[in-house]
């Protein structure tokens, strides 16, 4: 019987103890956007996609210009052909590039995130858009963490 008291006991502490750890648990949220306005590595993303963007239009430009200096029908319809099959590999480039970018600057932030959830001892970090009320902003620190500082 003392053993079934002491194994209750134990259970409704145990309780106990598992409900004040949720009751301060706290949850922090960033906001993504301004994170990616200020860390220099997302900034450098969007420029070398942006480079790669004007390289395409440039390339179609000039695609334009010589399919303009094309004479015959038979000239006209290979060129076109071609161009359209290195437009669409070098569309499938880009959009890999902006992919690959995506996904290393979420890595990124993600793992700074996590950093500052431990170091801040919360229990999830979350994106301000899905915060309604409460919480702690942790924006500044995920982008400290990302800058090195």
């Amino acid at each position: 019987m003392k053993k079934i008291k002491l194994l209750a006991l134990l259970l409704t502490s145990g309780l106990v103890l598992s409900c004040a750890n949720a009751a301060n648990a706290e949850v922090g949220y960033i906001d993504y956007q301004r994170v990616l306005e200020n860390y220099p590595a997302a900034q450098a993303a969007v420029k070398e996609i942006d480079a790669k963007s004007l390289e395409l239009q440039q390339y179609m430009l000039e695609q334009e210009k010589q399919y303009k200096n094309l004479s015959t029908p038979l000239q006209k319809q290979n060129f076109e052909t071609q161009a359209a099959n290195t437009l669409k590999s070098k569309q499938e480039a880009l959009i890999k590039l902006q992919r690959d970018k995506e996904t290393q600057i979420l890595n990124q932030v993600q793992t700074a995130a996590k950093a500052v959830m431990v170091a801040q001892r919360l229990e999830a970090i979350l994106s301000d858009q899905v915060v309604f009320v409460g919480g702690v902003d942790v924006t500044d620190q995920v982008i400290a963490k990302l800058k090195g500082h």
